[in-house]
């Protein structure tokens, strides 16, 4: 995947970067990422195909309508082909739009929206839905092994609430744990049905936050999974995602109910996380600066 900085997305459509930061605020078009120092990031497929139609004579709401239209043929293609059974043809369409967007974008703006196409035509009870689930499961899971090892020093545990393969939470819940493993945050995915020795699996991994995630799975019995990290390893922040409207959610001191949409709900994690680690070396630093009073205090006795 190939980014552009402001400036050089500017110089390939000819125009300045005041300009394009009127497009986007106007438009909502090219829409750029930030990197990690919150620079804007452009996608050079979105500039380029807007570069395109430009050069037709369009005017610019036109030129970005036609930009559009180019990028939401990756999605009927991908649901074209798993409504056709057809995995390889799955895998190109999701590799097209992965030359336009970024892998979060390919998985918001592609892969789910698909998935949730499919299911609304054909139901959930349907083999259409059973093979479009399986690879786009299948998919996210291959993505997450080729992601780079954790950079963050922040860990959380996610306990999977759904029902199977075939619950319409479980893309979402692998493309959250595939945006926070990208994000540099190490994961470690449980289902939330284990009780037996996820004490021990919490002190090895020690997390920072832990997700139920999935609507399936009674209250009681997510309470019973979640209390019992909470004995091995102390309490510490809960969020739930996509535990439905229409039922009790999960209550605990300070849980966070995430937004239904994976970015979205990483970005609100990686918030908790962040706000979570300044709370936690605010108190070492307070503990260490009590030490260092405590040996001053010593040394003049």
């Amino acid at each position: 995947m190939r980014y552009l900085k402001t400036s050089e997305a500017a110089a390939l459509l000819n125009v300045s970067p005041n300009t394009l930061r009127a497009w986007e605020r106007r438009f909502g078009f090219p829409k750029p990422q930030r990197s990690p120092g919150k620079h804007r990031l452009f996608t050079h497929g979105e500039v380029a195909a807007l570069r395109d139609a430009l050069q037709e004579g369009l005017s610019i709401s036109s030129a970005i309508s036609r930009a559009r239209e180019g990028l939401a043929a990756d999605a009927n293609s991908l649901v074209g082909a798993l409504a056709s059974y057809e995995r390889e043809r799955a895998d190109a369409a999701i590799e097209a739009a992965l030359a336009l967007r970024s892998v979060e974008r390919s998985v918001e703006e592609v892969l789910l929206p698909t998935l949730d196409e499919i299911a609304r035509r054909y139901t959930v009870e349907s083999a259409a839905w059973a093979f479009a689930a399986h690879w786009g499961s299948d998919w996210l899971t291959r993505a997450m092994r080729l992601t780079p090892p954790p950079v963050r020093h922040v860990s959380i545990v996610v306990g999977d609430a759904s029902r199977d393969e075939l619950d319409r939470d479980v893309p979402y819940i692998r493309a959250l744990e595939l945006f926070c493993v990208r994000a540099g945050i190490k994961v470690l995915s449980l289902s939330a049905r284990g009780v037996a020795g996820i004490g021990d699996a919490a002190a090895v991994h020690r997390p920072n936050l832990v997700v139920v995630a999935g609507g399936h799975l009674d209250d009681d019995t997510v309470a019973r999974w979640a209390y019992a990290i909470r004995l091995a390893v102390g309490a510490m922040p809960l969020a739930i995602y996509r535990r439905g409207a229409e039922r009790p959610r999960v209550r605990a001191t300070g849980t966070t109910v995430l937004p239904a949409g994976a970015g979205d709900a990483q970005r609100t994690l990686l918030e908790l996380l962040e706000s979570d680690q300044i709370a936690t070396a605010t108190a070492s630093a307070a503990a260490a600066e009590l030490r260092a009073q405590a040996r001053t205090a010593r040394s003049h006795r």
